[in-house]
């Protein structure tokens, strides 16, 4: 069975909805359970939570925790027992397969770094995100491990994204956009002038820039941009998404009365859950030698319950080990 560890005190509504999703998982899927954190507020949250009797369940005292807040290089120093920094020692140690956490993203990439390592040939690790698209799912990246990054990280974020756009999504080979303000291959700043000029010579379909109107038109199937360009750009994106469906439902409820309002807010499920992120659940972090999930600071039940299983997907399928073979095998080496 695999088995997920889960910093349960993550993210900003706490315990209750991490485990909540936690266990909606579980209750699908033959998921085993390492909760991690303060012990007696995971029980309490137990204690008003669905539990089914077959659960594989274990809860990991871990009485530190870093807040959203904190730095999160000095306080993982300050707390070395943090619940993010043990339930990546439980993946290190092979006590389970994943990990999953929707707190400090920045406390989690350290973590997961500290505790696997990098695959051969990566130079920084990259949340990779899954976008919709018209033409279906594309892959966002970074989106939010690295604030700031050199030209040849972006070329190697866009060979870790094509990989994990063939082995994850199916696509055979990706089209590779690299996210700029213009077209054209002289527009942007130094560093995506710069990422352009490597990118032709890349072993990648580039296709060349992707401007940010761009994103969702299905362009490209990977884009790729440094972590607070792309962090940006997917948290706008989400409230669009989010006032669009609000605004449009109650457009249509007041234009079309009741009988016809049922039936809109039916479309508009579809529509929802094309532009939710909840349906994706969690981005992993690709580049490191161990399966973490990043899940949203406002994640709730049902994306975590997302994120469990994707990283559950993923564990069955080896998918950091076959993404290290295929990046050994493009030759991509550290420069």
């Amino acid at each position: 069975m695999v088995r997920i560890a889960i910093d349960a005190m993550g993210g900003d509504c706490g315990p209750r909805v991490i485990i909540a999703g936690a266990l909606a998982a579980a209750r699908d899927l033959p998921v085993g359970l390492l909760l991690v954190g303060r012990k007696k507020e995971i029980r309490a949250a137990l204690s008003r939570a669905n539990v089914h009797p077959g659960v594989d369940l274990t809860i990991v005292d871990a009485d530190e925790v870093v807040g959203m807040g904190e730095p999160p290089a000095a306080a993982l120093r300050r707390k070395p027992g943090a619940s993010i920094s043990v339930a990546a020692g439980l993946v290190q140690r092979g006590e389970a397969s994943a990990l999953f956490s929707a707190g400090s993203t920045g406390a989690t990439v350290i973590a997961s770094c500290n505790a696997f390592g990098l695959l051969d040939g990566v130079s920084r690790p990259a949340l990779a995100a899954t976008v919709p698209t018209r033409r279906g799912p594309a892959v966002l990246l970074d989106a939010g491990a690295n604030a700031s990054c050199r030209p040849r990280h972006l070329v190697h974020f866009a060979v870790m994204g094509s990989i994990y756009a063939c082995l994850a999504l199916g696509i055979t080979r990706p089209r590779v956009g690299l996210l700029s303000i213009g077209a054209e291959e002289t527009k942007g700043n130094a560093l995506t002038r710069e990422a352009h000029r490597l990118l032709k010579s890349a072993p990648v379909a580039f296709i060349g820039n992707v401007e940010a109107q761009e994103v969702y038109g299905g362009l490209a199937d990977v884009m790729v941009c440094d972590g607070f360009t792309g962090n940006v750009a997917l948290k706008v994106s989400e409230g669009l998404a989010e006032m669009i469906v609000e605004v449009l439902g109650d457009e249509l409820a007041q234009a079309a009365g009741p009988p016809a309002s049922l039936a809109a807010r039916r479309a508009l499920r579809g529509l929802r859950r094309k532009v939710d992120y909840s349906e994706y659940g969690g981005a992993p972090l690709l580049g490191v030698a161990g399966l973490a999930v990043v899940g949203h600071g406002r994640s709730s039940a049902k994306a975590v319950r997302n994120a469990v299983a994707m990283a559950h997907r993923f564990a069955s399928h080896d998918i950091v080990q076959r993404i290290g073979r295929e990046i050994v095998a493009e030759g991509m080496r550290r420069r």
